[in-house]
């Protein structure tokens, strides 16, 4: 763990309040409330369409944000209006409760297409980022903190603005994809591991798995039992396109070693131009690596996809990944289609 002398408190010291941004071409500025989501999640829409048209935020999500206990929308929250009231801005500052190794704060948001490129981003930037030093500010962790935040390479805007205001790209993270046409290669499950599907009674250990298997992942930490529950939980998980790796260790006791868990948001078909799942997370334990399991797992859910008629699954991964991920799905057949960078500003 990275330990530093002093706290964050005291190494970022006091931050000024937020200045609300002044623009002519946003009416008004106000925090965002619970009756907003769906105005930010059009907003949000209209944002996908253009920037990455191959996902789009989901409603649900957006609600989870607002029900998540760490998230205030009366102080991490604004949006902007326009004349006839629509949202056309809207910027979420968010700091997840678990913090191992790492206190980290993470802009989102945005600007209408068609309001780009007048400087509204520029000031609701400055404003996140102001909340999100406050935010860090108020750790009296001694551990490394940052502002964290991800553009995607189509839309370069973004970068420019995190680059302007004085964040550092950190990481690159691809976008692979995998057809589903050819047949998926059968993969040899190692002796003493058992792959399941995921039901809802293997979750808490499965969440114990991911924390601790993520560990080594860049920037990751522990989620947050509300995490959790949102993610497993939410419309568009796919229990019967995830599945669980059990291992039986030397007393001879079986636990959960490894998962991959998918989502399908049947949404984005469209405009993404093609059926399919996304897979959101896949590890393995440190200790069980090396044995196939991932690769296991990867099989179950293509072949699961391929039997549902879906035509490609996608996931994310980091560039650098030191368990050698890239590697792994590439050697399944995953091609790189985008990518995204992902850029801090650290204390």
């Amino acid at each position: 763990m990275d330990q530093r002398v002093t706290s964050l408190a005291e190494r970022i010291g006091i931050v000024e309040a937020p200045v609300l941004p002044q623009h002519p071409d946003v009416a008004a500025w106000r925090a965002a409330t619970g009756s907003d989501i769906d105005g930010i999640w059009q907003l949000r829409q209209s944002m996908g369409e253009v920037d990455h048209p191959n996902y789009l935020t989901a409603r649900g999500a957006i609600a989870a944000d607002f029900g998540y206990s760490h998230f205030r929308p009366e102080l991490d929250s604004l949006v902007g209006l326009d004349e006839a009231g629509h949202i056309v801005a809207v910027g979420m500052v968010m700091c997840p409760p678990r913090q191992v190794s790492l206190v980290r704060s993470m802009p989102i948001g945005g600007v209408h297409p068609s309001l780009r490129g007048r400087g509204i981003g520029r000031q609701l930037l400055a404003w996140q980022l102001a909340r999100a030093k406050q935010q860090l500010a108020s750790s009296a962790r001694t551990l490394p903190g940052w502002v964290l935040s991800y553009a995607d390479e189509r839309s370069p805007q973004n970068a420019s603005l995190f680059e302007h205001a004085g964040l550092s790209l950190a990481r690159y993270f691809l976008t692979l994809e995998r057809s589903l046409d050819a047949a998926v290669r059968a993969v040899e499950t190692a002796d003493g591991i058992r792959i399941a599907a995921y039901t809802a009674a293997a979750s808490a250990e499965v969440h114990r798995t991911r924390d601790d298997a993520f560990m080594d992942h860049w920037g990751s930490q522990p989620m947050s039992d509300e995490n959790w529950n949102a993610f497993v939980g939410g419309q568009w998980f796919r229990p019967d396109l995830s599945f669980v790796a059990y291992g039986t260790d030397s007393t001879g006791t079986e636990r959960v070693v490894g998962f991959v868990l998918s989502t399908a948001n049947e949404n984005v078909w469209a405009t993404q131009g093609f059926t399919g799942s996304y897979i959101d997370l896949v590890g393995v334990l440190s200790g069980w690596r090396g044995r196939h399991i991932a690769q296991s797992l990867l099989a179950a859910q293509l072949a699961a996809g391929r039997a549902l008629g879906h035509e490609r699954v996608t996931l994310a991964v980091d560039s650098d990944s030191p368990t050698g991920a890239l590697g792994l799905y590439t050697g399944m057949g995953f091609v790189p289609t985008h990518r995204k960078m992902a850029y801090t500003l650290e204390f």
